[in-house]
């Protein structure tokens, strides 16, 4: 893999308020609200980035947290306000989002590539372009595809659940070396569980 670019932003995808928080639209969320438990972090909202936001420090390298406030179709918004004020290149940003491609449990990591239909990725390409580090923590898919979408607006079953919760752990324990850029160990210890 073509030079080690630092992660300096970690934008988990969902739709913001009480009616979404469990459904499988929202893994995005999940693990950005995990990681910032894990290293103590609150996220807050602000306003000017149209999210919440928290800052850690990991590895010993300064990384933002963010979930866009803006519902999932309009996520780009929130990470282009975010990242131009910081100055954050596309390509040290990582996007966490749901993938019904991926069974739960199962979860990836990969630069670039399409947006499948998910439309939160599709904003974020339309403001930043492709070239950034995606996390894709599977959720399953219904079956059919007019089924996809009240599909991943609901609440996974309790094993469901608890798949993608463990796919989320084994993210989690991956992060220093993708915030270093060390994408290939990442990978190497993430795809072969």
């Amino acid at each position: 893999m073509a030079g080690q670019i630092p992660v300096q932003l970690v934008a988990g995808l969902g739709n913001p308020g009480p009616r979404y928080t469990e459904t499988r639209h929202n893994a995005g969320f999940w693990f950005v609200d995990a990681l910032a438990r894990q290293h103590g972090a609150d996220l807050r909202l602000e306003n000017r980035f149209a999210g919440e936001v928290a800052r850690i420090v990991l590895d010993g390298r300064e990384t933002r947290l963010l979930k866009p406030q803006t519902f999932m179709n309009r996520s780009g918004q929130s990470l282009k306000l975010l990242a131009g004020f910081y100055r954050i290149p596309v390509e040290a940003i990582l996007v966490v989002h749901d993938e019904i491609d991926l069974p739960p449990g199962e979860v990836r990591l990969k630069r670039g590539g399409g947006h499948g239909g998910h439309n939160g990725l599709r904003d974020i390409m339309a403001h930043l372009g492709r070239d950034f580090l995606r996390l894709r923590i599977g959720v399953g898919h219904p079956g059919y595809k007019d089924e996809v979408v009240d599909y991943v607006l609901h609440r996974p079953s309790r094993d469901e659940e608890a798949g993608i919760r463990e796919s989320i752990d084994r993210a989690l324990a991956v992060m220093p070396e993708v915030v270093a850029g060390e994408l290939e160990r990442a990978m190497h210890q993430l795809h072969s569980k």
